[in-house]
């Protein structure tokens, strides 16, 4: 299985970047992993909330085939100890899903469309973060997940 991370908006904050991509560096050693960034729309400002969300979604949903296993990040997913999401991510290696596609939307959320297309609804926490952090608190959980179920040293229990 592979896992990819498809986020609206690049990040900004080149010292976030380092650190997003340290963690995609170290996947790489437990899973195939990839981070695919939608560029964010243009000229938004002649555009409801609801048109944005529209148009992301449309860009979101062609980057996702038969077989993918679609979860979004979203204030009203299921939320999960570190070591509860390791045993989701095991549970999700072994259904046979070609990849597992996590969504980070962009500043209004998802469309409709793309709440129908998902499978299931995650959150990293009841708090609000930013766009650009939730990637890294992401690829930090993932390699986190990684390291529990193969046993290693980095999440203390």
């Amino acid at each position: 299985m592979k896992i990819q991370l498809i986020a609206v908006g690049r990040t900004t904050d080149a010292r976030l970047q380092s650190l997003i991509d340290d963690y995609i560096g170290r996947l790489g050693h437990y899973i195939p992993f990839q981070l695919e960034i939608i560029p964010e729309l243009r000229q938004t400002k002649s555009l409801t909330p609801q048109q944005q969300k529209e148009r992301e979604g449309e860009l979101i949903l062609q980057r996702i085939t038969d077989g993918d296993w679609l979860v979004l990040f979203d204030e009203g997913g299921r939320e999960f100890t570190s070591v509860a999401f390791s045993q989701y991510l095991e549970k999700r290696q072994a259904t046979g899903a070609r990849r597992l596609v996590f969504v980070i939307g962009g500043p209004y959320g998802f469309s409709p469309a793309v709440y129908a297309a998902a499978r299931e609804k995650v959150s990293l926490s009841q708090m609000t973060f930013s766009h650009q952090m939730v990637r890294l608190f992401c690829v930090e959980q993932i390699y986190r997940a990684m390291t529990i179920l193969k046993g290693e040293p980095y999440h203390h229990v």
